[in-house]
């Protein structure tokens, strides 16, 4: 009997110290601080993009710590410290250092890069660890159909990016007709176009020019001309900042005038105007948030949902704390909702444990200067959030769409390149 009291002992003590036991379950403690990290780009292509994601998370980490006090987890509360490296936009160090912060950091949750191809690439890697996988920077619908159990997503899905924007030319002009589709041969990309392509069909648009560009092109004014002599009234398509830049510079170059040009991603950087100037005049983009959309604790206490994080204007003062005065845009934003999300599973789940919080996630609805985030329980695709489209008029980003959230009505038609170049503006 001795013997068996002993060993029964034993057991309960093995079970009790376990490093798998979740540090918010019962007779456990809760640890020191909670550490989140992984890759971003803030050199390469994606540096742009890729500094949005860092300093957003950064902002966070910061509100989280400073304000609201650590998060609440075994009967206490506890910091968060973020632990990130420079990817550089290579996916080869994109998973190396996701192995870097799960093994050697110890991180309990990674933060996704940005770019669909990079997060697509990490993926496999906090899966084979069992970590929860926060994609804050990637959109394409394919990272969450490939079986992932830990990743879930905050971006709108890349196949719903450009629905507002037909939605919205529909409205402006019912009889329009014609569509060109000019996008980057990218993972991201293609899902925009699939996604764009099938609702432009649904509402009855004709696509006279579909084509895609390679990655990394320094020249488009080829693909441009083909597109330019099947006179297309709308120009949809891009991929990321640096192309979107020069798509804009070189369809005014070549003089192409369309009634209305709608790009994903660089637009609704603020250094897409800086670097274009006159020439970002009237172009579009889809966004996930922009500054004055109506998101804030009051509208989420009037439809019932749990607000977390800063309001809009104390977000961005702690956006351009610490960016050294850099203006947030959506990027930052998404990556912030990414941390507000992870710090309320964790408080739900009373637990660090990655299955726990994984399952806290997937039931999770709430509301942060970001807007709506709610998953699919099963797939962590996006569900709850919505996007906007926003407008360059007179050298200052607006939203245009939804009407509900706009800021400014439609520039419909966009000025013609001679009148751009002249000075006219859409003011």
């Amino acid at each position: 009997m001795k013997g068996r009291w002993l060993f029964c002992m034993a057991l309960i003590l093995l079970f009790l110290s376990a490093g798998s036991f979740g540090a918010g379950d019962a007779l456990a403690q809760a640890p020191d601080k909670i550490i989140i990290g992984g890759p971003i780009s803030f050199s390469g292509k994606l540096a742009k993009e890729g500094e949005q994601g860092l300093r957003g998370t950064q902002a966070a980490v910061k509100w989280i710590n400073e304000v609201y006090g650590g998060v609440k987890i075994g009967g206490k509360k506890v910091p968060i410290e973020y632990k990130y490296y420079d990817d550089e936009s290579k996916r080869e160090l994109t998973t190396s250092y996701i192995e870097r912060a799960i093994t050697v950091d110890k991180v309990h949750a990674v933060m996704s890069p940005y770019s669909s191809p990079l997060v697509l690439a990490g993926a496999p890697v906090a899966e084979k660890y069992g970590v929860v996988y926060i994609n804050h920077g990637g959109a394409s619908d394919r990272i969450h159909e490939q079986g992932f159990k830990y990743a879930v997503q905050c971006y709108v899905p890349g196949s719903r990016y450009h629905v507002g924007a037909l939605d919205m030319f529909k409205k402006l002009d019912p009889k329009l007709k014609r569509l060109a589709f000019v996008y980057e041969d990218d993972e991201f990309a293609r899902s925009v176009a699939r996604g764009a392509k099938a609702h432009a069909e649904k509402l009855g648009y004709t696509i006279v020019f579909d084509r895609f560009y390679p990655k990394g092109a320094t020249d488009l004014t080829p693909i441009l001309s083909d597109l330019s002599a099947t006179k297309p009234d709308i120009i949809l398509g891009g991929g990321h900042f640096s192309d979107t830049q020069l798509l804009g510079k070189q369809i005014a170059d070549l003089g192409i005038d369309v009634k209305a040009i709608n790009l994903v991603v660089g637009p609704a950087l603020p250094a897409y105007g800086e670097t274009l100037g006159k020439l970002a005049e009237g172009i579009m983009g889809p966004a996930h948030w922009e500054r004055g959309a109506k998101f804030s604790p009051d509208v989420a206490k009037k439809t019932g949902m749990k607000w977390i994080g800063p309001t809009q204007e104390e977000y961005r003062k702690l956006f351009k704390d610490v960016s050294k005065g850099v203006e947030p845009d959506y990027h930052g934003a998404s990556a912030a909702s990414g941390v507000f999300a992870l710090v309320l599973s964790i408080e739900d789940a009373n637990s660090i444990q990655s299955d726990k919080v994984r399952y806290a996630l997937g039931k999770l609805k709430f509301m942060s200067v970001y807007g709506i985030w709610d998953v699919d329980d099963d797939t962590g695709l996006q569900i709850g959030h919505s996007s906007i489209d926003l407008q360059w008029q007179g050298g200052k980003k607006v939203i245009v769409w939804p009407e509900e959230a706009a800021t400014a009505k439609p520039c419909y038609p966009r000025p013609t390149i001679k009148d751009i170049i002249a000075g006219k503006t859409c003011k």
